[in-house]
């Protein structure tokens, strides 16, 4: 089956700077409730900054909000109190300015902060909107979850945040709890995999930020390698500093505290992309949107611990790009539509009589979201059959990608090995068609 994958955003400010002190309050309440969407395994959620509607995403793997894709909202959004500062993140690109913005007002749902330091980049490169197909204005972790009691409902989609001074625990006898650590604000946990036969601990960042189930760093001291297993080349996703490449591969299991999970999607990245990531020497690698959104979640950072209830896709099976296509939806294009046909008579009405008519028909030209082939996997079925880099996706199986959304068209791309695809594409205005089949690679 087909699944397209993007990592955001662990990074490392290259500069120093103090945090400020305040926290989020809840208005004459305890507790505040945010609905989500599940794009890619990534929670978007609404969020307010200096009263302007934005969309962020949960990332548990950033320590400071980042705020980008704001070019044209200066009329709206205020940024005040700012210098310039380098951020570096995931990828092998370098590091990207900012400027550090402070005295920020955040809203999410009825809690409001009114000190809240952000990070915005004005670099318009910097876009993970066209890879999602919403808009997405920045990213927000450790300042909610260190202010709340966060209960993450995948299966229902939504958001509690509670005080926690008056947040009681509810029994639960499907419920585990497990310790948490943390380095530099980032929360770590212990969990276990089964490679090449053998059990192996390892300690791994919780990335709610990360679309993948899995991201291991070879370590051949403790056997965390790809070597002796069917993996292939393939990219990765996007970081703040460039794409990220690497190996995919499936490993024997998962087991996080007594939560066990079989033939897992697991990736290793190239060490070029993950420099930054890797300055934690104890880190083995991080758990990602695919395995977490299997669960609901009680994230506590106060006493450092994760309580985990199994719901409705803990027994999903781990589903990977089998097609090698990763979509981006490219702006628009425009399209030619008939909106009226309709039988009139010689003087121009309207006529449902057997007499002599004329059948007029009416068109009208619409912005059409343009699904542009962004990455393509050297050797995948589908640069096998002659599909490149840029081609506009216009078809796929019949169904025209026009009135669809990013998530609708990959979703086309899905299927089982053997399945077969057919696609129409618009290649510098010639329209080309291309065939092929889904092949398994494990």
């Amino acid at each position: 089956m087909h699944h397209n994958t993007i990592f955001l955003f662990y990074f490392l400010l290259v500069c120093t700077f103090g945090f400020s002190q305040s926290k989020f309050q809840i208005k004459n309440s305890k507790s505040t409730k945010i609905e989500f969407e599940l794009i890619n395994n990534l929670i978007v959620f609404p969020l307010k900054v200096n009263g302007a509607e934005l969309s962020f995403l949960l990332d548990s793997g950033v320590s400071k909000p980042i705020l980008f894709n704001i070019v044209n909202m200066s009329d709206s959004l205020h940024i005040n109190h700012v210098e310039s500062i380098y951020i570096r993140g995931l990828g092998d690109q370098g590091s990207v300015e900012a400027l550090k913005s402070k005295k920020n007002v955040i809203q999410v749902g009825e809690a409001v902060k009114d000190d809240q330091d952000i990070f915005v980049i004005f670099d318009e490169d910097i876009n993970f909107t066209p890879r999602l197909g919403v808009p997405v204005h920045g990213i927000i972790g450790y300042d909610i979850f260190k202010d709340f009691i966060v209960e993450v409902n995948y299966a229902s989609k939504y958001l509690m945040l509670f005080d926690p001074k008056t947040y009681q625990y509810k029994k639960c006898k499907k419920c585990k709890t497990l310790d948490l650590d943390f380095h530099q604000n980032k929360p770590y946990i212990n969990a276990k995999i089964e490679i090449h036969d053998s059990q192996v601990p390892v300690k791994l960042l919780i990335d709610s930020g990360s679309s993948d189930a899995l991201w291991l760093f070879e370590e051949d001291s403790l056997g965390i390698v790809p070597h002796g297993v069917k993996f292939f080349d393939d990219f990765l996703g996007k970081g703040l500093s460039g794409s990220i490449y690497g190996k995919r591969t499936r490993i024997g299991a998962f087991s996080l505290g007594d939560f066990h999970l079989n033939k897992v999607n697991a990736a290793f990245p190239e060490a070029s992309a993950i420099g930054v990531a890797r300055s934690y020497k104890e880190r083995n690698g991080s758990v990602a949107g695919e395995i977490l959104k299997r669960f609901n979640l009680i994230v506590d950072y106060g006493n450092q611990k994760l309580t985990l209830k199994k719901n409705k896709y803990f027994k999903k099976p781990f589903n990977y790009n089998m097609s090698g296509i990763t979509l981006e939806q490219e702006g628009f294009r425009i399209v030619k539509e008939q909106y009226d046909a309709v039988a009139k008579d010689d003087y121009g009405n309207r006529t449902n009589s057997n007499s002599m008519v004329t059948v007029i028909a009416s068109y009208r030209f619409m912005l059409k979201p343009a699904f542009k082939v962004v990455e393509l996997r050297e050797g995948s079925p589908a640069e096998q059959a002659g599909l490149i880099k840029n081609d506009i996706v216009l078809k796929i199986n019949g169904n025209e990608t026009k009135n669809l959304t990013l998530q609708e068209v990959n979703k086309l791309l899905q299927g089982d090995d053997g399945d077969f695809v057919k696609m129409t594409i618009d290649r510098n205005g010639f329209i080309i068609l291309v065939s092929f089949r889904l092949k398994s690679l494990f």
